[in-house]
C-alpha cells in the first residue's frame, strides 16, 4: 500500500467512539480514532517498507504515528530519527508506546534512556524512563547495569511525588520493571515499592489508574514469573 492508500484506510477504520475515547486521554487533532487491534491489521502493509513507516508519523496523524511504530524495524532506525520522534511525541500514549518502545529495540536505548531522563519537556522525559523500563523487560541480565539500574531505583524513591504528572507514572512503572524484570534487584524494588506507595497521576476523564508498584511486583512474584523476559515491548 502507498502512504495515501494507509491514511484512505485509517480513516474508515475510525470511529466517532473511539475518538472520544482517545480524545478523554488527551489526543489532539488529526486523528481518526482507530483502535490498535485494526492497526495491527494494517502492520504487514508497512513492516517491509521503512520509508513508508517514518512517513506516517510524520504526518502528525495519531493512528498513523501509532501504525509506525507496530511496523517500523527498530534495528534500522538512526539515533537522529527516534531523537526526531521523540520531540514530535506530544501526548503520553505516543511517547511511553510508540517511541519508547522502538526505541528501547534499537541501537540507542540507553543512549538515549538517560538523555530524554533529564529532559525539561515533560513527554521527553516520559519517553527517557518508559525505554528504559521497556529495555529492562526483554534485555538479558548479564547485559544489564546492575549499578545504572540501581541509582535509577533510589532517583525514583527520592523524586517521584516532585515530578511532573506523567513522568510521576512512568517512573512507577520502572520500579515495577525492575522488580518484574531484573531478579537481582528485586528486593530492592519492593522496598522502594513499598517506600514511594501510592503514586498519584491526573490521568484526566479517564477511569485509567495507576498501579501500585509494591502489589504489582507481588503479583508477579506469585505467578513465578520474575526475570522471565519479553521477546519484544512493541505492541
Amino acid at each position: 500500500m502507498t502512504y495515501e492508500e494507509i491514511m484512505q484506510k485509517l480513516e474508515e477504520l475510525g470511529s466517532d467512539q473511539t475518538k472520544r475515547i482517545f480524545l478523554n486521554h488527551g489526543v489532539k487533532e488529526p486523528y481518526f480514532g482507530v483502535k490498535i487491534g485494526d492497526l495491527k491489521k494494517l502492520v504487514k502493509y508497512v513492516k517491509k517498507d521503512q520509508k513508508l513507516a517514518l512517513q506516517l508519523y510524520h504526518s502528525g496523524n495519531h493512528d498513523a504515528m501509532y501504525l509506525a511504530g507496530l511496523s517500523v524495524n527498530p534495528k534500522l532506525m538512526a539515533k537522529e530519527d527516534l531523537q526526531d520522534w521523540a520531540k514530535r511525541a506530544y501526548w503520553y500514549m505516543v511517547a511511553e508506546y510508540t517511541v519508547a518502545q522502538v526505541a528501547a529495540e534499537s541501537e540507542y536505548a540507553l543512549e538515549l534512556a538517560n538523555e530524554w531522563m533529564s529532559s525539561e519537556q515533560e513527554m521527553n522525559a516520559v519517553v527517557g524512563w518508559s525505554t528504559y523500563a521497556n529495555y529492562l523487560s526483554i534485555t538479558p541480565d548479564e547485559e544489564l547495569d546492575i549499578g545504572e539500574i540501581r541509582t535509577l531505583l533510589y532517583r525514583v524513591k527520592d523524586s517521584v511525588h516532585e515530578e511532573r504528572n506523567r513522568v510521576r507514572y512512568v517512573m512507577n512503572s520502572f520500579v515495577i520493571s525492575v522488580g518484574s524484570y531484573v531478579p537481582e534487584l528485586t528486593e530492592e524494588a519492593k522496598q522502594v515499592a513499598d517506600f514511594i506507595g501510592k503514586v498519584h497521576v491526573d490521568v484526566g476523564n479517564t477511569a485509567c489508574k495507576v498501579p501500585l508498584a509494591k502489589d504489582y511486583i507481588k503479583k508477579v512474584e506469585e505467578k513465578d514469573r520474575i526475570g522471565i523476559k519479553r521477546k519484544t515491548c512493541i505492541c
